[in-house]
């Protein structure tokens, strides 16, 4: 068992907490059982979602982001989504940036108790962007920012968006921070696309669904969820936004919403395999979040379970465990 030999270590470890939208409720399982095993992480980075959980840890945060999340329903998720479009993206981000500042300790990220890197993409460049000084806030924000969704952060002469779209699990990113031993956590390895049977509306669904089905009650709000963000942006009166109407009311092909969402998960699964082969992870986790769709940020208790039991499972059965405390 975890926890019963107990010797000084002599490896750094680093956490790689990678992107997965509502998936990422799970990274808060993970550090849970990493604490309760007695392992301490000395330097953590993250993609899109894994930067928002990753800084609220490194900040010393972390209980208080789970105590919000949990507490989300549909209702609560919509109300953060603030129509723009058809600038940049369809949603501000503002809001999102306030909920962000209730849960991550303000101030600059080489101030944090823990050494984190946020992850994102400069649209201008193409590249890679690590964010390890200036504002927490913004950094998350700029690694959270999905292209197309959410409008992207301008920080000097970068145009800053989801970090997930040239790195969503940054092992190699920790691992230079100075990490010996490399935790990281995959949300992404058993997503599909978009895919329809007859008779069926049209949703992300995954490639392996659990016994029984998964769960009914997240579908129900994730279509509630859609539902409401579809409302928003017909009732908006914005100049150009004619055509995109157009594309919402459509039944026979996926929405807006589906397309850009399913063709994410699609590119970054397969990045992942790509970074995961050149830049592999001492310890692999690997959450059963597959029925999960981008939009179930309302099902915390069930993703946050789930990250706790893959990183207890793996604790237990890895040769390394008792060296990592």
């Amino acid at each position: 068992m975890i926890g019963i030999i107990r010797k000084r270590r002599h490896k750094k470890i680093g956490l790689a907490l990678g992107s997965g939208s509502a998936r990422g409720w799970a990274h808060i399982g993970v550090i849970n059982a990493l604490v309760e095993a007695g392992v301490e992480v000395d330097y953590v980075a993250g993609t899109s979602i894994g930067a928002l959980v990753g800084a609220a840890y490194a900040s010393g945060e972390i209980r208080s982001l789970e105590t919000f999340v949990r507490e989300l329903d549909w209702k609560k998720v919509i109300s953060h989504f603030d129509v723009v479009f058809p600038r940049s993206g369809l949603f501000d981000g503002r809001k999102i940036s306030e909920s962000i500042r209730e849960h991550v300790e303000p101030g600059d990220i080489k101030d944090l108790a823990v050494p984190f890197c946020a992850v994102s993409t400069d649209l201008a460049m193409g590249g890679e962007v690590h964010i390890r000084q200036g504002d927490v806030m913004e950094a998350v924000r700029a690694s959270i920012s999905i292209p197309g969704m959410f409008t992207p952060v301008k920080r000097g002469e970068m145009l800053l968006v989801d970090g997930g779209l040239v790195n969503p699990l940054p092992t190699g990113v920790v691992r230079r921070m100075g990490a010996d031993y490399v935790i990281a956590v995959d949300l992404n390895h058993d997503i599909a696309g978009i895919r329809r049977t007859p008779n069926e509306p049209l949703q992300l669904v995954s490639e392996i669904t659990p016994p029984g089905g998964g769960s009914r009650s997240g579908s129900v709000g994730r279509g509630a969820s859609l539902a409401t963000i579809r409302k928003k942006v017909m009732s908006a009166d914005v100049p150009g936004l004619a055509q995109a109407k157009r594309w919402l009311v459509r039944e026979s092909v996926p929405n807006i919403f589906e397309v850009l969402m399913s063709s994410i998960n699609v590119m970054e699964v397969q990045i992942t395999k790509m970074r995961l082969a050149a830049e592999p992870a001492d310890l692999l986790l690997r959450p059963r979040l597959s029925h999960v769709r981008f939009m179930d940020f309302h099902r915390a208790d069930e993703t946050i379970g789930e990250g706790y039991r893959a990183a207890r499972a793996s604790l237990e059965e890895s040769k390394d465990a008792d060296r990592l405390i």
